[in-house]
């Protein structure tokens, strides 16, 4: 059985094009890694977040949620729960989507719930992360893709990617080469999750059978 991915999104969905690339197809020089498996969902809440379009484009069901027609966060988490089961995911992607879960949507989903946050966790949690970065004076930052728990960025850190800080960094050259490393990270973290390499069982992180010391880190 293929391995089904439903992915949440708000925005662009530049990281959903990247996993989209890389789902179904042998490795290419565009697409180095394969996932062996498919998105089956995308969901938003907004309606106009231009992912919606390239998984139309791809021919993907879409399902738009806009959390303002809640009475609130919990009655949002329980609709968008009902719609995931009903694509029968076995992985639940964050990919920009720029809510905050509920504790009781984090622990239905425990162990297939997955996100990607612009930073070396566990510095820089929350927003602005770039700018953070360089205020710091850092020389080097990236990206990280861990579990998600009821914590905000506090998950278990499955695996980063590392980019130099340059001399004459401002945050738009320095998000654009996370981003890039983002969409190389995330598909591979995918793909390994799709061979069943990867598990999280009370709280640690298994990789082939053995508990995830460190987190992977993939150099840019």
């Amino acid at each position: 059985m293929s391995f089904r991915m439903v992915v949440l999104i708000s925005g662009s969905g530049s990281n959903l094009q990247a996993i989209l690339n890389a789902c179904g197809q042998a490795a290419t020089a565009t697409a180095p890694v394969s996932i062996p498996g498919s998105v089956v969902g995308v969901l938003s809440n907004k309606a106009d977040a231009y992912g919606l379009q390239r998984a139309q484009h791809a021919g993907i069901a879409t399902a738009v949620l806009a959390h303002t027609d809640f009475a609130d966060r919990i009655e949002f988490d329980a609709a968008m729960l009902k719609q995931i089961e009903a694509w029968q995911a076995d992985v639940v992607v964050l990919a920009g989507f720029m809510r905050i879960l509920s504790p009781g949507f984090v622990n239905a989903l425990q162990g297939r719930l997955i996100n990607i946050h612009p930073s070396l966790l566990p510095k820089y949690k929350g927003l602005h992360t770039h700018q953070r970065a360089l205020d710091a004076g850092d020389r080097i930052h990236g990206c990280s893709v861990h579990f998600v728990t009821p914590e905000l960025d506090g998950g278990p850190v499955i695996a980063q990617a590392v980019v130099d800080v340059r001399d004459h960094d401002s945050v738009e050259t320095l998000a654009a080469r996370v981003h890039a490393a983002e969409h190389r990270l995330y598909p591979t973290v995918l793909s390994w999750l799709a061979q069943q390499r990867l598990t999280l069982n009370a709280g640690l992180i298994y990789f082939d059978g053995q508990p995830l010391i460190a987190a992977q880190q993939l150099a840019t």
